[in-house]
């Protein structure tokens, strides 16, 4: 089943955070140190900054492999090394 999560909460997933595994009210997020980190309350008062690697929102995998097009133009760039090298097997320059 899926559950209406609010974009205005997250859940705590790092496992030595006391809060780990509890929803907690996100009052805002803030950029530090080039990472991203949300400021949070669990509604008793405490307040606590969560790096985003701990929480539910992490980015899924893969937001920054090789598009199609990026790999083919590696490829050729590969290959374009490779010649002014010599054939494979050849040593290049010495």
């Amino acid at each position: 089943p899926v559950r209406d999560v609010s974009a205005d909460s997250l859940m705590v997933t790092h496992p030595f955070h006391p809060w780990s595994g509890r929803r907690v009210r996100v009052c805002r997020s803030v950029r530090r140190g080039g990472g991203l980190v949300f400021v949070c309350t669990a509604g008793d008062g405490m307040t606590v900054t969560l790096p985003q690697a701990w929480t539910d929102r992490v980015p899924a995998p893969g937001g920054s492999r090789l598009a199609a097009d990026g790999l083919g133009a590696l490829s050729a760039l590969v290959n374009a090394l490779m010649s002014r090298c010599g054939e494979p097997g050849g040593g290049g320059p010495s």
